[in-house]
């Protein structure tokens, strides 16, 4: 084989102005949770329309905190699915909840709303009892949920929405008659990622978006070890201020070097965006006559930010084989979302599932293959990419 430039599945987008950022951060001398987050949340909240934005170390700490604001606690049930980036279900266990893992759209690859009634807890009528406590949905790689059939069994139920926005960040949703970010928040609070794998980054972080004020003030005194006294007031005060700490809280703080580069990249999302829906729709055009190749979805009321282009293979065909062979021609892939309840570390967590299998998760899981797709990407890559598939896909 002729070597060749290998195409990876995901590249993060920055350059000179996120490094000139970082070195603002750092020449100022701040460089923990400071002006730079302060600043980096209010931009955040703008841009997806939300009335606070609170930064955090990663999108785990933030799915964590959003559980324990809506007053998840040991014993109780969280609907979620599976089909997940183990962190979801993580979240859940880590307020020593049980989560409740229901199937998939196969179209969409998220929480399918009619499967969610089945799956609230008859103790909801008996306190004493372990009960469900919240609903924990994820927009699977940037495309989002069909949040209005949620939010409809939720507020029936008297249920908090929290979404898992983790990979949504420039997602849109088709809601009150125009079109709104993912994050503004639809549901009770929206949780995102900034890992590099993601759409934009900040090296690792998390931000969550509320419009209750009440969680935003817990959120940041939770994520500071529930110090009473911000850092930024101790040391702007002209007299001797001493902190408290009135409750259990976390070290779940974002950098300030972390804020000056996310900035940054919240300039460049527009265009990342752009580029990213670009190269999903010839993706879309050129693979949809493959026989067997099962493309994704996107419904007329969404906009994903195609973070993720995720394909589920033809029935003749090995996950394994295809990503090896894709892989041989130096094109990087990556297996279909994982499902948390098929992990060892599940197999000794209690855990449980509604009345239908999680039959379309696994299948995707088993099935799915994720492309390259990334802002950098050229079209003379993808359709490298693009060719590769279909030859492996005939044989």
């Amino acid at each position: 084989m002729s070597e060749q430039i290998q195409i990876p599945v995901a590249k993060p987008w920055m350059g000179k102005l996120e490094a000139e950022a970082a070195g603002r951060a750092i020449m100022s001398g701040w460089v923990t949770q400071g002006p730079e987050v302060a600043a980096f949340e209010q931009e955040f909240a703008t841009y997806v329309g939300a009335k606070y934005a609170c930064a955090v170390s990663n999108c785990t700490t933030a799915l964590h905190l959003a559980l324990l604001a809506v007053g998840v606690q040991p014993q109780d049930e969280v609907i979620t699915v599976s089909h997940s980036y183990i962190a979801t279900a993580n979240s859940i266990r880590y307020c020593g909840a049980k989560p409740v893992f229901v199937d998939i759209e196969p179209q969409t690859y998220n929480i399918n709303p009619v499967l969610i009634a089945d799956a609230i807890s008859d103790s909801l009528r008996d306190s004493s009892a372990s009960r469900t406590r919240a609903i924990l949905v994820v927009h699977q790689m940037g495309m989002p949920c069909d949040l209005k059939a949620i939010l409809d069994v939720a507020r029936r139920y008297n249920l908090p929405v929290i979404e898992d926005a983790a990979c949504a960040i420039g997602s849109e949703i088709f809601w009150n008659d125009e079109w709104e970010k993912i994050g503004k928040p639809h549901g009770d609070i929206a949780c995102f990622s900034f890992h590099p794998r993601k759409v934009i980054t900040t090296g690792d972080g998390g931000m969550i978006t509320t419009n209750n004020p009440e969680w935003d003030k817990q959120f940041r005194l939770w994520r500071q070890h529930g110090m009473s006294v911000p850092d930024t007031i101790r040391h702007g005060a002209k007299q001797v201020i001493f902190e408290s700490y009135p409750m259990l809280g976390y070290n779940y703080r974002m950098t300030d070097i972390q804020a000056a580069v996310g900035r940054e990249q919240l300039k460049r999302l527009p265009e990342i965006v752009e580029r990213r829906r670009f190269l999903a729709e010839r993706y879309q055009e050129k693979l949809s006559d493959v026989p067997g190749l099962k493309l994704p979805t996107q419904p007329s009321w969404a906009k994903s930010n195609w973070q993720s282009y995720c394909v589920r293979l033809p029935e003749q065909c090995d996950q394994i084989q295809v990503m090896q062979a894709m892989l041989d021609t130096g094109i990087s892939t990556r297996r279909g979302i994982m499902c948390a309840h098929l992990e060892e570390a599940y197999q000794t967590e209690a855990w449980s599932c509604g009345r239908d299998r999680l039959t379309e998760s696994e299948q995707v899981s088993d099935r799915a293959i994720i492309l390259p797709l990334f802002h950098q990407m050229t079209e003379v890559e993808q359709d490298r990419a693009i060719g590769v598939l279909r030859t492996v896909c005939r044989i």
